[in-house]
C-alpha cells in the first residue's frame, strides 16, 4: 500500500502526501479497495487553511501508531472540499443531521456503497473534554464492521433514506414581492447587534450578501434603517481586527461579538464579496472609508493571491512560523508594545499603540494585540499614521509568511472579477479592470472546454479533474456578465449565455428548483441541493441572479423565467431566515426594480472601454450608468448601431451626440445625453 495523493493538484492533498496513512484520493478505485479488503471507508474533508484540519493532521495522520491502524483497518480517503464541494455537502448534511453540528475537519465512515454510519468532525488523539480519542473512535468503528455488521447497514440504509426523503420541495408559489422582503428586513432588525454591528452572536462572519441586500433595499425603497444597518456594520468590521489594518483584506470571522479576534485565515471568497459591497457602499453615501476600504481590499487581492497564470488563489493560511519554527494561529498579523517600540521607537509606538489598540495585556494570546482602529481613537495626524503603517508593514513583510493555497477556484475567481471589475469603475483604476480580464481571460482558456463545460479548479495552469457545480456556473456568468458592463466587451456576455444555456440545460429542475450538480455528474449517495447561502452565494441563488442579469441583457423569456422560477425558494426562506438567503434577497431586489437595462452609444470610432474611452461624453455617461445604484442594473455600451450587445440595438445618438437608454419592465424613458440627468434617472450619489 502507498499514498497516493502525490499527483493531485490540490494543495490540500498535497499537504498530506507525505503522511503515513495510505490515503486514497475520492475516486470509484478507493471504494472498490473497500469492497474487496471488505473494511469501511473513512472520509476525511477539509481544505487547506483549515487550522483545526492541520492541528488533527499533525496530532493523528503523521502519527505512526495510528496511521498503521487506519492502513490496517480501513480504505483512507482524503477529499478538499474546495475541490468537492458536492462531496462535502451531502457528507456534511448527513453530519449536521445526525450530530446538530458541523464543521472541518470532517471524518465520516462509509460504507463501500458510499452510505454513512459514523460522523464527527475533529477528534483529539488522547480523550479530552468529553470527546473520545481518535484511536478509540477508530477502534470503536472497526469493531462494530466485524461484529455487528447487520447493525451498522441498518444505521447507514436509515440515515440514506432519511436524506433522501429531503429533497426540497420549493416549486414556490410566485415570485417574493414586497410583503416577503419587508419580513426579511424586519427578521434581519431583530437579529442586528446594534453596539457592535453585525447579525448574531459570536463566532461573528462579515455578512456580505446580507449588506448587499440592505443597499439594495436602500436603493429600490429609501428605507434609511436599512442603510444605517449596512454602514454601521461595515465600519464595525473595518475598525475591528477582522480587517488587516495594515496590510489591507478581511479574515474569515471573528470570534467575538466585537470584531476584534479573527480566525485569520483569509479566504478569496470572502474578500471579493466585501471588496464590491464596501464599493457599494461608496456608491451609495460618497464613504470616505468605504472607499479606501473597497480600494485597499482589491489591491490585497491583486497583490497577495494573483497568481503567475493570472488567477486568484484560493487562500491564505491562518498559520504561520512565529520565528521559533512553530506553527501558530496569527503570528504573522499580531503586535506586541516590544515589537512596535523595537520597530518604531519609544515615542511613535505609544502613538501607534493608541491608535491601533495595542494594549500590554494583550487582546490576542500572550500579550499580543491584533490592529484594530477603535472608535474613540479622535484625529490622528494622517502623515504619522501612514509612516507608522509603512514601516509596521515592511517589518511584518520580513516575517515568515502564511502559507498560500495556489488553486484556481473557477467560483471564487467570479466572484473577484465581478468585485474587481467593479471597484476599478468606480475608483478610476483601470489596472483593477484589467486584472480582472486576465482572471476572466484564465478562466476561458484553461477551465472552459469546447462545449461550454467549466471545470472546478486549476493549479499552475492546469485543469483540475473534478467538474464545475452549478456555484461555479452562476458566478462566473456573474463575473462575466458585470465585465462586459464595465469594458464594453459583448464577448464577455457571450460567454456567460454558453454558462447559463447550460445551467438551463443541466441544473434546472421541470419544477423549477436547482441541483447543485449537473444531471450527468457522478451520482452520489445523494444530489446535493441546498439554496442557502452561506459564505458565499448557494449555486441556487448566484445562477438566478446570473439568469436575471442575462435576461435583461438578452430579452431572453427563458432565462427570465428560470431566474423567477429558482426565486420561489427566497419567498420561503426569506422571511424566515433572512441572514442565510442574503444573496437570494439582493436577487429578489434587483427583479422587483426590473432590473433596468441600460444602453450607452457612442458614434463610431469613439467609444472604447471604461477605463479607455476616447469619447468623453460617452465615458461620463458610461461612468455615470455604472454608478447607479438601481438593484441589479445591467449596462451596455458601445457604439450606436453596434451588435456587441442585444441593447444597442435600434438605440441611435441623439442629435449626434453620446446618450443612455433607460428601460425596465418594457418601459423605456427618454434617451439621455445630459450626464446630471441620467445621475437622476439612477440614483447616483456622486
Amino acid at each position: 500500500m502507498a499514498n497516493r495523493l502525490a499527483h493531485e493538484t490540490s494543495p490540500y492533498l498535497l499537504q498530506h502526501a507525505g503522511n503515513p496513512v495510505d490515503w486514497w484520493p475520492w475516486s470509484p478505485a478507493a471504494f472498490e479497495e473497500a469492497r474487496r479488503r471488505d473494511v469501511p471507508v473513512l472520509l476525511s474533508v477539509g481544505y487547506s487553511s483549515c487550522h483545526w484540519c492541520h492541528v488533527m493532521a499533525a496530532e493523528s495522520f503523521e502519527d505512526a501508531t495510528t496511521a498503521r491502524y487506519m492502513n490496517a483497518h480501513f480504505v483512507s480517503v482524503k477529499v478538499d472540499r474546495e475541490e468537492r464541494p458536492d462531496v462535502d455537502a451531502v457528507y456534511m448534511e448527513a453530519v449536521q443531521a445526525a450530530t446538530g453540528q458541523g464543521g472541518w475537519p470532517m471524518t465520516v465512515f462509509l460504507t463501500a456503497d458510499g452510505e454513512p454510519f459514523y460522523f464527527g468532525t475533529y477528534f483529539p488523539p488522547a480523550p479530552r473534554h468529553g470527546m473520545a480519542s481518535f484511536p478509540q473512535v477508530l477502534e470503536g468503528v472497526s469493531a462494530a464492521w466485524k461484529e455487528r455488521r447487520g447493525e451498522v447497514a441498518e444505521v447507514a440504509a436509515r440515515i440514506v433514506g432519511e436524506l433522501a426523503g429531503r429533497s426540497l420541495a420549493y416549486r414556490g408559489d410566485g415570485v417574493p414581492g414586497e410583503e416577503e422582503l419587508a419580513q426579511a428586513l424586519l427578521g434581519l432588525t431583530r437579529e442586528y447587534d446594534a453596539v457592535r454591528g453585525g447579525f448574531g452572536g459570536a463566532p461573528k462572519f462579515p455578512p456580505s450578501m446580507v449588506v448587499e441586500f440592505l443597499l439594495r433595499h436602500y436603493a429600490r425603497t429609501g428605507a434609511e434603517g436599512a442603510l444605517q444597518m449596512a454602514a454601521d456594520t461595515c465600519e464595525a468590521m473595518a475598525r475591528g481586527g477582522i480587517y488587516d489594518q495594515l496590510g489591507g483584506g478581511f479574515a474569515r470571522y471573528s470570534v467575538d461579538r466585537e470584531w476584534t479576534v479573527p480566525h485569520f485565515e483569509k479566504m478569496l471568497y470572502d474578500n471579493a464579496l466585501l471588496c464590491r459591497v464596501y464599493a457599494h457602499l461608496w456608491r451609495a453615501t460618497g464613504s470616505d472609508l468605504a472607499r479606501r476600504v473597497a480600494l485597499e481590499t482589491a489591491d490585497f487581492m491583486v497583490r497577495e493571491l494573483r497568481t503567475a497564470e493570472g488567477g486568484f488563489a484560493s487562500a491564505l493560511d491562518a498559520d504561520s512560523d512565529d520565528g521559533s519554527g512553530a506553527h501558530v494561529e496569527g503570528a504573522f498579523y499580531v503586535w506586541t508594545p516590544d515589537q512596535l517600540r523595537e520597530v518604531l521607537g519609544e515615542s511613535d509606538a505609544a502613538f501607534a499603540a493608541r491608535y491601533f489598540g495595542v494594549t500590554e495585556e494583550g487582546t490576542f494570546e500572550e500579550g499580543a494585540s491584533v490592529l484594530q482602529l477603535p472608535l474613540d481613537g479622535g484625529v490622528a495626524d494622517a502623515e504619522r499614521v501612514a509612516s507608522v503603517r509603512r514601516r509596521l508593514l515592511a517589518a511584518r513583510d520580513a516575517r515568515p509568511k502564511p502559507g498560500r493555497d495556489d488553486k484556481i477556484v473557477a467560483a471564487w475567481n467570479g466572484l473577484a472579477i465581478a468585485a474587481l471589475a467593479e471597484t476599478g469603475a468606480c475608483f478610476d483604476r483601470p489596472d483593477l479592470v484589467e486584472r480582472a480580464t486576465e482572471a476572466a481571460d484564465l478562466l476561458v482558456r484553461v477551465h472552459l472546454d469546447d462545449a461550454a463545460r467549466l471545470a472546478r479548479t486549476s493549479k499552475d495552469g492546469r485543469t483540475g479533474a473534478n467538474t464545475g457545480v452549478l456555484e461555479d456556473y452562476g458566478d462566473v456568468a456573474e463575473g462575466f456578465l458585470t465585465l462586459a458592463g464595465v469594458t464594453g466587451e459583448g464577448t464577455w456576455l457571450e460567454f456567460a449565455g454558453f454558462l447559463l444555456d447550460i445551467v438551463l440545460d443541466r441544473f434546472v429542475a421541470e419544477s423549477g428548483t436547482l441541483y447543485d450538480t449537473a444531471n450527468d455528474a457522478e451520482q452520489l449517495i445523494r444530489r446535493p441541493q441546498d439554496p442557502t447561502d452561506n459564505a458565499t452565494p448557494s449555486g441556487w441563488t448566484a445562477a438566478a441572479g446570473a439568469l436575471l442579469s442575462y435576461a435583461a441583457h438578452t430579452g431572453s423569456e427563458a432565462h427570465r423565467t428560470a431566474a423567477e422560477g429558482a426565486l420561489g425558494v427566497v419567498k420561503a426562506l426569506g422571511p424566515r431566515a433572512p441572514r442565510f438567503i442574503g444573496w437570494g434577497l439582493a436577487v429578489a431586489e434587483a427583479l422587483l426594480d426590473g432590473p433596468r437595462e441600460i444602453a450607452v452609444v457612442e458614434q463610431p470610432g469613439a467609444a472604447g472601454s471604461v477605463a479607455a474611452g476616447t469619447g468623453p461624453e460617452w465615458s461620463a455617461l458610461h461612468r455615470t450608468a455604472l454608478l447607479g445604484t438601481a438593484p441589479g442594473a445591467v449596462v451596455a455600451a458601445g457604439v450606436a448601431g453596434s451588435d456587441e450587445f442585444p441593447l444597442l440595438a435600434d438605440r441611435p445618438l441623439v442629435g449626434g451626440e453620446a446618450a443612455a437608454y433607460v428601460c425596465r419592465r418594457f418601459v423605456c424613458a427618454a434617451p439621455m445625453t445630459e450626464v446630471s440627468a441620467l445621475k437622476g434617472e439612477l440614483g447616483v450619489f456622486e
